[in-house]
């Protein structure tokens, strides 16, 4: 399936000077979201995933359906002050400043093989944020998987070293 052609390009969004992969219109189309879950969830079936976390909030668009076809539980990573207490948070540096990525406490069960969705992947920030919160509770990060990849930010390189990379369409 030709996913590309279902993600529109915005110019000049949010800012002059960045265009904007926007994937409203896949995400519209039933037949390219199944394509889209069933893709990540056989590649992450075949990494023995025990658990799915996703990085708030449209990775939980794909996270979410992806974790109940595996039939594994669902990590929610949260932009800070979004979960009750008690949470796990890390500061992560953006391009344009700073966030807060947090976890509950008690989203893992002991050394689970957790996979790390998102929407896509830039810089590398906050899925490397989301690996450093799965590591702080025990968990062993296996995979990161992303629709989209924007490979002239080197996102993948920023990422923790021997960890796979999976992106079902790059730019």
């Amino acid at each position: 399936m030709d996913l590309k052609s279902l993600i529109r390009d915005v110019p000049d969004y949010p800012s002059a000077g960045i265009l904007f992969r926007d994937l409203t219109p896949l995400m519209a189309n039933a037949d390219a979201m199944r394509h889209v879950t069933e893709t990540l969830s056989t590649h992450l079936s075949e990494k023995r995933t025990e658990a799915i976390a996703a990085i708030d909030a449209r990775g939980f668009i794909f996270g979410a359906p992806v974790a109940s076809q595996l039939g594994v539980p669902f990590v929610p990573l949260r932009k800070s002050g979004k979960l009750p207490p008690p949470v796990v948070g890390v500061d992560y540096a953006l391009e344009y400043g700073t966030a807060r990525l947090e976890v509950a406490e008690s989203a893992l069960s002991g050394h689970q093989r957790v996979a790390i969705i998102d929407d896509l992947l830039a810089t590398g920030g906050t899925a490397g944020a989301g690996a450093e919160l799965i590591l702080s509770l025990g968990g062993d990060v296996i995979t990161f998987a992303f629709l989209v990849e924007l490979g002239f930010l080197n996102g993948r390189q920023r990422l923790p070293d021997g960890i796979d990379v999976f992106s079902m369409v790059q730019y």
